[in-house]
């Protein structure tokens, strides 16, 4: 069962969507106690990273100690940028810190036409590979380097060990990590066709075999 986090930062009804169609079990948990009773947990998330606030607190400790145990975590967008220890776009404001380093604003590039707000399909780009499939990265397993998927944003994670894809939109940055038991991608894989689809459908088939599998490095908290 899937732990689909709601704290008021966006629509969950095209993810809900998105897992109904592939077959996935999931809900949307009313407390932070609730948590122990699902095999991994979904953060989506669009907007400003202030309201990740919402997130500080018991839904924040809860999260973290799930993650130390090995539960799978998948952050979508927004939820992707709260992995990282905090972002230029709300200072004040701390990420869950499951991977090191600080989201910032894209610069964009007015003699190349490149806007902020990124919005549109870009290609994804493999990294830290040496073929064209890195067998490393679970959530990519069964998509081709250059695959397509929809952005739309205006800050962006940077390129750390931990990114297994990256995009360039005036400048590279994280689309896709993954580091042990934790996963996220800055795009919508709900609205990104069949190649968003594989990827979530990757992350369910990690969280099937979570109760079973055997221990894998842990992200720290």
């Amino acid at each position: 069962m899937i732990a689909l986090i709601d704290y008021g930062a966006g629509n969950l009804t095209s993810v809900r969507k998105a897992l109904t169609s592939l077959g996935a079990s999931y809900a949307t948990p009313a407390s932070p106690g609730e948590l122990r009773h699902f095999s991994a947990l979904i953060v989506p998330g669009v907007g400003n990273f202030a309201a990740t606030e919402a997130l500080v607190g018991p839904w924040r400790d809860a999260i973290a100690a799930d993650v130390r145990g090995g539960k799978p975590l998948f952050g979508i967008c927004l939820g992707m940028q709260w992995l990282f220890e905090g972002s230029d776009e709300a200072p004040e404001v701390a990420g869950l810190g499951v991977l090191p380093g600080r989201v910032a604003r894209l610069r964009g590039n007015a003699e190349q036409r490149l806007k902020i707000p990124h919005v549109g399909w870009n290609g994804l780009r493999f990294h830290g590979s040496t073929g064209s499939t890195p067998p490393a990265a679970r959530i990519l397993a069964g998509l081709d380097d250059g695959a397509h998927v929809y952005f739309t944003h205006s800050f962006a994670a940077p390129v750390t060990d931990a990114c297994v894809a990256a995009t360039t939109h005036a400048e590279t940055f994280a689309a896709v990590v993954e580091r042990g038991n934790v996963f996220g991608v800055q795009f919508h894989p709900e609205k990104s066709s069949d190649a968003g689809l594989q990827i979530i459908r990757n992350f369910l088939d990690v969280a099937r075999t979570f109760d079973t599998a055997a221990p894998r490095a842990e992200a720290g908290c």
